[in-house]
């Protein structure tokens, strides 16, 4: 299923009543998505043209069992697994990413990242806007400034999210005060499944074109209606463009094309893997070639308190590994690599000595990045953390820096402003700065 979430904010930062209209079925459809485009409409639309596939895993990965390994140190720091070397001399990861081993010349690995929470909820409002939680402000995130930003391309809704493992208890992953109207259109279906279909782009069976035409000139008329008595003129001066744009999203062709993994041969979409992250990854590709311009692909149960050592070799790494190499290699063989960042991360780095329950604990003084392709550099590894991955000993790098190196790759403006409800100008970003090894 596809939506675009309305949620009410739970610090009333003034967002109009029609915000909170729940696009679900096609019958809401004609109601809400014109408002949404209305305002989009609005936005700065720069001239890059780098898109992202930001990569979220769900609960905090362990840096010290991924991509920083430490095989000199005791095994209850250490763990189970062994280090592998990569394709860059004196650059190990763990030896459950063979394949991601042999592609840091397509990206680049912050070892050196830190962050302040422990917290689900706070890490993934701060890791994904580059701003620290705060009870009086909720802080958009990077899909939401670039939906804003550049808007609609080719009939498509500039942010997207793949699954729905994001902590939004503090807001994470969505538009904050920005509205929920640059919020992203998420899909809750699994790619993988062979009944995958996207709701609210493929007319559910029963209603054909002619009957959503009906219902979409009535929505219209009743739309017209409610426009005279609470909006501006000046918003409404192109309802009937924005209602074709809206209608549009339902029936395009580019839409329908972009969801439909079906046209990927039977080679392509094995080499991603057949599981969820990696037909996501997949769609993701096919959805930055149609148009979208931010896409986040979620993966869940990475919170591994117990148990660490087998989630990780039996599903999680494997997962990985394949999904994450084949992205990489794809998008770089279509030539696509040096137009898409691609980002990996999650809520932060887990306890460097293992707890009684074979398992590591939230960590957030280590964390790992990735990111590779458009705009920035590769083969890169950003700082080192200490013998025994407890924290940064070497050009530590915080959450800010990295929204920076994200936004400028992109080609977003730091010093842009937007305006809260009540009239206080909010930068982009405030405090980071980019990456000097990365840009």
């Amino acid at each position: 299923m596809l939506k675009l979430m309305f949620e009410p904010s739970p610090h009333c930062e003034g967002h109009n009543r029609r915000e909170f209209i729940q696009l679900g079925a096609l019958a809401g459809l004609g109601v809400s998505l014109p408002d949404v485009l209305r305002l989009q409409a609005q936005s700065e639309k720069p001239s890059d043209d780098i898109s992202c596939i930001f990569m979220w895993m769900n609960g905090g990965p362990s840096h010290i069992d991924t991509f920083d390994p430490k095989p000199e140190a005791p095994v209850e720091i250490r763990g189970e697994f062994d280090a592998i070397s990569t394709g860059l001399p004196g650059v190990q990861f763990s030896e459950y990413l063979p394949k991601l081993s042999q592609q840091l010349d397509k990206f680049s690995v912050v070892r050196s990242g830190t962050q302040y929470s422990n917290s689900h909820g706070v890490s993934d409002h701060y890791l994904m806007s580059g701003y620290k939680w705060t009870p009086s402000l909720t802080y958009p995130a990077y899909g939401s400034v670039v939906a804003r930003q550049k808007g609609w391309r080719n009939n498509m809704p500039p942010y997207i999210q793949i699954g729905t493992d994001v902590d939004r208890r503090f807001g994470g992953g969505t538009a904050g005060f920005m509205g929920a109207v640059y919020n992203p259109f998420e899909i809750d279906s699994d790619p993988s499944k062979k009944d995958f279909r996207v709701r609210d782009v493929t007319p559910p069976a029963g209603i054909d074109l002619a009957r959503i035409d009906r219902r979409k000139k009535y929505l219209r008329a009743f739309d017209r209606f409610q426009q005279d008595v609470e909006e501006s003129p000046e918003l409404v001066s192109s309802t009937d463009s924005f209602y074709e744009k809206a209608f549009g999203l339902v029936t395009s062709p580019t839409a329908k094309k972009a969801f439909d993994l079906s046209q990927e041969t039977e080679t392509t979409r094995k080499a991603y893997g057949d599981h969820r992250l990696g037909q996501s990854l997949l769609l993701a590709r096919r959805l930055v070639e149609s148009g979208v311009r931010f896409i986040t692909v979620t993966d869940p149960s990475w919170d591994t308190h117990q148990n660490n050592f087998n989630s990780l070799k039996n599903r999680l790494l494997p997962r990985l590994d394949q999904a994450y190499s084949a992205l990489m290699v794809d998008l770089a063989q279509r030539g696509m690599l040096e137009k898409t960042l691609v980002v990996w991360t999650g809520d932060f780095g887990r306890t460097p000595k293992v707890n009684p329950s074979a398992g590591r604990d939230h960590w957030g003084a280590a964390s790992l990045i990735n990111m590779g392709g458009g705009g920035v550099k590769t083969g890169e590894i950003v700082g080192r953390t200490s013998k025994y991955a407890e924290y940064p000993e070497d050009n530590p790098v915080q959450i800010e820096d990295v929204a920076a190196t994200v936004f400028s790759a992109l080609g977003v403006r730091l010093d842009a402003e937007y305006y809260t409800s009540d009239g206080r100008p909010i930068q982009v970003n405030q405090t980071g700065k980019a990456i000097s090894q990365l840009i």
